[in-house]
Formats: C-alpha cells, structure tokens, sequence
C-alpha cells in the first residue's frame, strides 16, 4: 500500500516521503480501514520534529474516514463494509491515516448523511475543543471569548459552547466572521486593543477564555479579559509563553482527566449533528494522497483557513 511517512525526525518537507510499505494487521481492539479521506494538522509536522518521540517509521495524519476491512481480537461493534471514521494508531504503528489503508484505535460509525470526507474533518477539532471545553467548565447561560475562532478548532469550539447555551465571543479575520455571526457568536478583530473591545460589548470579564489562535503574545490580554485570573484560560496553541504567566494550556493539565469519554463521548452526538447540517469543520481543500507535498506547503504557509485532507484512489 501507499503512505506517507518519516523514517528519521527532522523538518517534514526533508524527511516524509511516498513509499510502499506492507498493508498492516489489526491487533486486539484496532480495526483496520481503507482509508477514504485523511486530514492533516500542525500537530503531523510536530510529530515529524520528534514530538511524542517513538519507534520509527512512523505515519501521518491522525484523522481518519474510510470502510472497515478487518477487525482485530476483541472487536464486536463494526464489521467489514461498515463507514467510520475516527483516529488512527500513529503511534503503535509504521504508518497513519495517510495512506491507502490504516490502522484505527478510536472509530465511530458515519451516520446517514454525513459524507466521508466532510467525516474525516472532524476527529481532531472535535477532540480538542471539547475536552478543553470541559477542562474549562464550559455550562449553559456562561460567557466563553475563543481566541482564534477562525481555526479549526476555535470554529468547532465556538459550535460547542453555543450548542451547550453558552455565550460565545469569538475573534476571527474576515475569512469565518460572517459564518461565526450567523452561527449565534459575537464577533470581533484580533490583535492589539483586544480588551478593549471585549470590554466594550462585555460589562463583566469573561467567565473563560479558550485560546486557540498561533502564538502572538496575546495571552496577557485574555488574562485581562478574563479578570485578571489566569486559571481561567487555557491555551492549546501557546504552551511557551503558558508558565511564565500561570495560564493552563494543554500539556499541563491533569493527564488524570484524559479519559476517552472526555476525548471522544461527543463523537456520536456531534457526528450526527455533522449530518443534520447543524455542525461542521470547514474544509480548505482535499488532495489526492500523492500530492501531499503541495498540502504540506499549504499547511505551513499559515493560510490554509480551514482543514486540508488527503483522499486515497485519486491521481494527482
């Protein structure tokens, strides 16, 4: 089979490459997939720098869509030519979810109406902003400020929180502002001159703040905005600069409270909500797998403004 994967760590457009290697067998409680559509993230080229270091080779792209093929010891919830989509196993196997077929740890079933490739869009953006959310304390009738709305992940959060019936203040660029205002969120520009804004719409700080923007030195204005308490922002994207000002951000909360049913007990809900048209991950654009160079180049560039995934079975 295809797949792009490292065989050393370094800068992904220097290590990753194209290779055909051996189709892998499901162990006990994985299944494996032929893989419709894949979705790649900062996260893979972090991975490819070493993050979460492990046996190489290793595969990118955690997200994953795609029809069951086989099934390992344990398995009873899906069967061959069942549609999930869901995670792949990159880090107990020599390849992930870019390639023709995949490995998966945590699967859910794709509900009627929702297509494969919007599916794959979701698993990582959905992950990550509802167990941050639930980190925060995210309830009903709440005021929550997600910084970097215009993400993949602050645009699934901000649907979360007003799923839930929290207040949502959002800062987007002019890509996903219009989108955000109809979705129910306030909107308003990032940048300098942030607290000020919010304090123009908002009498009161802001219950919690979620931080899912690049690094820009604004965490000391979400810690204003938020009262002046750093405890209440978390931060996914600046663990750096996290410490140094007592904010919390993803690596350092209590690996206690990592359990699947924080990470994935919203996957059927919102899946399903995916289908209704009631919830979404914006997709950038999809490539065919053999032209993952220009998808990297994308990602790196920063502008992707949206999820870009990879799609097996299609020449370049």
């Amino acid at each position: 089979m295809r797949t792009v994967r490292f065989h050393e760590y370094g800068e992904p457009a220097a290590v990753l490459r194209l290779e055909t290697a051996p189709v892998p067998a499901p162990g006990p409680g994985r299944i494996r997939v032929t893989v419709h559509a894949c979705g790649l993230a900062p996260a893979d080229w972090a991975l490819c720098r070493g993050l979460f270091p492990g046996k190489l080779p290793r595969g990118i792209g955690c997200d994953v869509s795609g029809t069951v093929e086989a099934v390992g010891e344990g398995v009873t919830d899906v069967e061959p030519g069942d549609l999930v989509f869901g995670t792949a196993d990159y880090a107990n196997q020599s390849s992930a979810g870019a390639a023709d077929r995949a490995i998966m740890d945590h699967w859910f079933a794709v509900p009627e109406g929702l297509d494969l490739t919007q599916a794959a869009a979701l698993p990582m953006a959905l992950s990550t902003a509802s167990w941050h959310l639930a980190r925060l304390g995210l309830s009903a009738n709440r005021t929550i400020l997600v910084n970097g709305a215009g993400t993949t992940i602050g645009y699934a959060a901000v649907q979360i929180a007003l799923i839930r019936g929290a207040r949502v203040i959002a800062t987007a660029g002019d890509t996903y502002a219009g989108q955000l205002r109809a979705l129910g969120a306030t909107v308003i520009g990032y940048g300098d001159g942030l607290a000020n804004r919010v304090k123009a719409i908002s009498a009161t700080p802001v219950d919690m703040v979620f931080d899912t923007a690049p690094p820009s030195g604004a965490l000391p204005g979400l810690v204003q905005i938020a009262g002046g308490d750093p405890m209440r922002v978390l931060t996914c994207s600046d663990p750096t600069a996290a410490p140094g000002l007592g904010v919390r951000d993803s690596f350092r909360e209590d690996p206690a409270m990592r359990t699947d049913e924080e990470r994935f007990g919203a996957f059927p809900e919102f899946a399903q909500l995916a289908a209704d048209g009631r919830f979404t991950v914006p997709i950038a654009r999809a490539f065919p797998l053999d032209a993952w160079e220009r998808a990297l180049e994308i990602s790196r560039s920063g502008h992707a403004h949206g999820k870009l995934l990879l799609l097996t079975g299609r020449p370049a």
